[in-house]
């Protein structure tokens, strides 16, 4: 896995943001298991609710295409400008990931920049997390 290049897809897609209401930009690069990389962004709704993460984005988007497993995903977040701190992946998010990755290898990587990020298996990320093998 070439963890630089995922993160330059994860700033690719963050140019893509809808984020009028919050001017916060997420983007999100998710390698499949095949090499294949599908990016995402948050999607804002002025009602809230409505709204998607670019890390479930990228996830309905490669399993809308037929994908079911995943490696990895890169996610960069911030306000207009560079990101200055770690974006982490919502609680909504993580439980989309269990239903589709395997916890202890599948990675979550999250960057300020193209060199400077922290890669932590699902599984630190979501400790005891309910997915398939639950049922």
């Amino acid at each position: 896995m070439k963890v630089d290049e995922l993160i330059e897809k994860a700033f690719e897609a963050r140019e893509a943001s809808y984020s009028p209401y919050s001017k916060y930009k997420v983007g999100a690069a998710l390698l499949t298991k095949g090499g294949k990389i599908y990016k995402g962004c948050n999607i804002e709704n002025a009602s809230y609710t409505p709204t998607n993460c670019a890390e479930r984005t990228a996830f309905f988007k490669a399993v809308s295409e037929g994908e079911r497993e995943f490696e990895a995903i890169a996610i960069v977040g911030g306000y207009d400008g560079s990101p200055e701190d770690y974006a982490y992946p919502c609680g909504v998010c993580r439980q989309v990931m269990m239903e589709f990755c395997d916890p202890k290898s599948f990675h979550v990587i999250t960057a300020v920049s193209r060199d400077k990020y922290i890669d932590k298996t699902l599984e630190e990320m979501l400790p005891y997390g309910f997915g398939p093998s639950s049922l």
